[in-house]
């Protein structure tokens, strides 16, 4: 990714002035296809701000998440002829709002409500409104966020904004001007985050949400200039020696199609070559022969579910394609499994708890204990603001408890429980063994402020660990990880790695002091049998004869073990 002076040097002088005078003041249809633009820009780099995960565990999904919320945010306008800005600025605003996953996306649809907000009704924006509008963003974004942390998205904000007021002083009069100036700071902001954030320089990696925002600001600016927006960046540092296009090597992108293809080649096909091709265009690759016809399956992205086929249709002639969506088949499984979980009927005045769930054992759990409503969510699959919003407004009561259990879906609830006229409540539960024992406090006819507070007060309790493998090396607060090991996360931070999967069991349950617990339970996930789990619990008993195991199936994706210390 090249700094925009460098785009610059090769727009020709008058062309540029063209270009300033035509962006002198942007109205509605040119925001509206500015925003498309970013979005595009967004959604073909979405796996490289993915790869910018901190942690090497696999749930990199900021690119998603700030994707996702901007195709929300387009839907709202994608037929609009609104001439005014003001007026389209607002309907992007709301999209955002509704559809804003994990807490890039809700930080990212404050901005747009601050920006919105500024503009107002405005019929056109020049310079001093552009200004005004991404000043009024900042300030909307910090005061949406309980604890502001620099080196994030917020910082990229405040430098962006900081940056178009500085060009407005000194004369910049071409809204487009303003826009060159404010993606070049954000490039540069970026860059700067592992400085502020010592995290980040231990990862080797630059902050994800502030580099999603850049790419948005820049696919508005490279719009703007005509240039591209269909290749993906690559060979940008974000620190050191480690490349985005070295990062995002390390990670499998999330796919949204699986494509089948039968075909009989028109000559000698070189499969270790026509694998290679395959390789650039998504996932889970496999490619079989039999009497002359070849099939070959493959996950890719939305939008590109052709690609593959045009591919081999240049390769000799295609007997047979099949196309499924996968998120499709994911949301069929999960409503068929939801309508067998004997959810709480809550009645008028009482109170209805609505849980975070990763996996339909969990939910059966959650369900269990009381709760009224279960919206399908966790790493990698963070709900919507408007998906939590509508689980609980068609409940037939006003007073509503919200467990998000992750820390990247809290900011959703709250803004979720911001925008309903009911009495909302969200218990900041970070991993599903606090929502859990916040549940065990649950009383759906209690007062309502006692059992929040006693909720609330329940998740300092219980100790929670998670095992995953690693999704690339790193040295994080201590601990050296290699790709593929096995990994132990105590409260959300690194706490061990190991070669096997009971290795690192016991080494973070003993860094979780097991032997001061009175119970401990193990949620296998999707990845893991029966049998398997209850041998690892039966290795924990061993290790620790005196504490209870207990052995729960979750079914969540990416974890194999969800560990609960109480």
């Amino acid at each position: 990714m090249e700094a925009m002076g460098e785009v610059e040097q090769r727009i020709d002088g008058r062309v540029r002035e063209r270009l300033l005078e035509r962006y002198r003041a942007i109205d509605g249809p040119t925001c509206r296809r500015l925003t498309e633009a970013g979005l595009a820009w967004l959604r073909t780099n979405q796996q490289v701000v993915n790869s910018l995960n901190v942690f090497p565990v696999p749930d990199g999904d900021t690119g998603t998440n700030m994707v996702l919320t901007m195709q929300a945010a387009w839907d709202e306008i994608a037929s609009h002829s609104e001439a005014a800005i003001g007026r389209l600025a607002k309907s992007i605003a709301q999209g955002a709002l509704m559809g804003a996953r994990g807490n890039s996306g809700v930080i990212l649809s404050q901005l747009w409500r601050g920006f919105a907000r500024a503009l107002d009704d405005a019929t056109l924006m020049d310079v001093p409104l552009f200004v005004r509008g991404l000043a009024e963003a900042r300030d909307t974004a910090y005061k949406g966020v309980v604890r502001p942390v620099e080196g994030t998205i917020l910082t990229v904000a405040k430098d962006v904004a900081s940056a178009a007021e500085q060009a407005q002083k000194e004369g910049a009069s071409s809204a487009l001007q303003i826009l060159e100036r404010i993606v070049q700071a954000a490039h540069e902001s970026v860059q700067r985050t592992p400085d502020l954030l010592p995290v980040l320089k231990q990862a080797g990696v630059v902050d994800s949400g502030g580099m999603g925002l850049y790419l948005l600001l820049e696919g508005m600016l490279r719009s703007a200039y005509r240039q591209p927006l269909d290749t993906p960046t690559v060979a940008v540092r974000s620190l050191g020696e480690l490349t985005l296009e070295q990062a995002s090597e390390s990670v499998e992108p999330g796919q949204d199609w699986e494509v089948v293809v039968d075909f009989r080649p028109d000559a000698t096909l070189d499969v270790q070559g026509f694998y290679r091709r395959l390789e650039a265009m998504g996932t889970s690759i496999q490619v079989g022969e039999g009497d002359g016809l070849y099939r070959m399956h493959i996950h890719v992205p939305d939008r590109k579910e052709y690609d593959p086929i045009d591919y081999v249709r240049s390769l000799g002639t295609v007997t047979r394609v099949a196309i499924e969506n996968l998120m499709a088949q994911s949301a069929a499984q999960l409503s068929t499994e939801k309508d067998r979980l004997r959810l709480t009927a809550v009645q008028p005045g009482q109170i209805g708890a609505i849980a975070v769930s990763p996996g339909f054992g969990i939910s059966r759990v959650f369900a269990s204990l009381g709760i009224a409503a279960i919206v399908d969510g966790g790493q990698t699959m963070n709900p919507s603001t408007q998906e939590i919003l509508r689980a609980f407004e068609e409940l037939p009561t006003d007073k509503i408890i919200i467990l998000p259990n992750n820390k990247n879906i809290e900011l959703a609830a709250r803004q979720a429980a911001e925008h309903s006229v009911k009495s909302v409540a969200v218990i900041p539960s970070h991993s599903v063994p606090q929502g859990i024992a916040a549940m065990l406090c649950f009383e759906v006819g209690g007062d309502f402020d006692e059992i929040v507070g006693r909720m609330t007060g329940a998740l300092k309790n219980v100790r929670q660990g998670e095992i995953t493998i690693a999704t690339r090396s790193v040295e994080i607060d201590g601990v050296p990880v290699r790709e593929g090991q096995v990994i132990g996360l105590l409260h959300g931070k690194l706490a061990t790695a190991g070669d096997s999967l009971q290795e690192t069991l016991l080494e973070t349950l003993r860094a979780g002091r097991a032997q001061e617990a009175e119970l401990i339970t193990l949620f296998y996930g999707a990845d893991l049998s029966a049998q398997q789990a209850n041998q690892l619990a039966d290795l924990v008993r061993q290790r620790w004869p005196e504490q209870e195991v207990e052995v729960v199936e979750g079914g969540q994706p990416h974890y194999p073990l969800i560990l609960s210390i109480e």
